[in-house]
């Protein structure tokens, strides 16, 4: 399988693809087709690293990593990934629990298949390859802790400075000596420019051989695919229903890669995407205009993207506007909206949710009638409450009780150095 870059550059091998992160004409990385499925391929496949096996193998075709896939799979779903029943009126509706991981987030999936992939193509080399990672607030602690003390890895999240929750700041910031964490005086943006900025360097990216573990990596994408694979499938197998989706999304990351696993044949319906106040890919389908602006800092923190870079895959795949509002739903939901949801949250369904889930939920809740009649539902859960317990408990009146494996990174030291938003800056931090 080769890889294209969305502006034309290419091809490349899945092992450059994923060292290099970011295609050599800033464009990201596609593979040359998608693979095409039916349900019958994965008779069998009855665990998510089954699932992930069969979808994946194709993508790995002349890859080094081929003969060692089973074992990435292994690092990579070493915790379960749930659907929880919800109670509805007339449909069948679940909440798919993607924040069982380390860092109690969805990216703990994608950053870590990055980080058992990178370390077998880099491990055994003595310069090590740099991770840049911007983050909104989950992906930072997801790639530190995937990328935590590997040998031939160094890691520098870029994080804003007082628009992340203090316990994802903590676990932005709580790492061994390989990972360098930045506190930008700016927005998100400011943060993924810098990244972006880095790696269009010529003579920085030749002394510090950068990568990035953001969803602009096709590493990132890949292993997300799998959990709506697995999710339409096991809902499939036990309805004979294609259920819909509903994806809370900022950079577009977790919502294409349930677009790619619909688009090669896995049994999912409807794609509905939940945005929080940010609400650029929403006036894209209403406008037919392509409007990046500032971002908003919002509840829903991690959501924080008004530019969202993998709008530039959806495009490429799909198409503009007018075809993508064809194929896909959205809705902006505020603030208002989000303090609304995860009440009514609590009250439903006798636990709490976290802002960007609760984006899922309204979205699900205000749902076209006949769009929401017409389908069963899974809603996407990208984060465990307890990392936004400022938020939600004065909501819920109750304390989140905090995961044991997010209890243990708060209880470690953290440290962060503060940057501005310019080059200069996280130059003179790389050395």
């Amino acid at each position: 399988m080769k890889y294209f870059s969305t502006r034309g550059a290419g091809p490349v091998s899945l092992d450059d693809a994923l060292r290099t992160g970011i295609a050599r004409d800033g464009g990201l990385f596609l593979p040359e087709a998608l693979p095409a499925f039916d349900v019958a391929a994965f008779d069998g496949a009855e665990t998510i690293t089954g699932v992930a096996r069969v979808l994946l193998r194709p993508f790995f075709e002349g890859s080094s990593l081929m003969a060692e896939l089973d074992e990435i799979l292994a690092e990579t779903y070493r915790f379960p990934i749930p659907a929880t029943p919800l109670p509805a009126a007339g449909r069948d509706v679940s909440l798919l629990e993607l924040f069982h991981g380390p860092t109690a987030a969805f990216k703990d999936v994608g950053a870590g298949f990055l980080a058992a992939c990178l370390t077998r193509l880099e491990g055994d080399l003595e310069d090590p390859l740099t991770i840049l990672v911007a983050t909104s607030g989950d992906t930072g602690g997801a790639v530190a802790a995937a990328f935590d003390e590997r040998p031939g890895m160094r890691v520098a999240v870029l994080f804003p400075d007082g628009r992340v929750s203090a316990r994802q700041a903590h676990q932005l910031s709580c790492w061994s000596d390989n990972v360098v964490s930045l506190k930008v005086r700016g927005s998100f943006d400011d943060c993924q420019a810098l990244v972006k900025g880095a790696m269009a360097d010529a003579g920085l990216s030749a002394k510090h051989r950068f990568s990035s573990a953001n969803s602009i990596n096709i590493g990132r994408l890949l292993p997300q695919s799998t959990y709506y694979a697995d999710a339409g499938l096991r809902h499939y197998r036990r309805t004979g229903n294609r259920a819909g989706f509903v994806v809370p999304t900022g950079n577009l990351g977790n919502a294409f890669a349930c677009v790619m696993a619909r688009e090669m044949g896995l049994p999912i319906g409807p794609i509905v995407l939940a945005t929080n106040a940010n609400r650029t890919i929403a006036d894209y389908f209403e406008t037919l205009k392509w409007l990046p602006r500032a971002s908003l800092q919002t509840l829903a923190s991690a959501m924080d993207v008004g530019d969202p870079s993998n709008m530039e895959r959806l495009r490429r795949l799909l198409g503009e506007a007018d075809v993508l509002r064809e194929q896909l739903g959205v809705l902006s939901v505020d603030d208002d909206r989000i303090r609304t949801s995860i009440r009514q949250d609590f009250e439903a369904f006798g636990f709490a949710t976290c802002p960007h889930t609760a984006t899922a939920t309204y979205t699900w809740r205000h749902l076209d009638r006949e769009l929401a009649d017409a389908h069963d539902w899974i809603l996407v859960s990208t984060a465990h409450p307890a990392k936004f317990e400022t938020i939600v408990e004065p909501l819920i009146g109750e304390e989140v009780p905090v995961p044991p494996e997010l209890a243990e990174l708060l209880s470690r030291p953290a440290n962060a150095r503060t940057i501005e938003p310019a080059l200069a800056s996280l130059a003179t931090v790389l050395g």
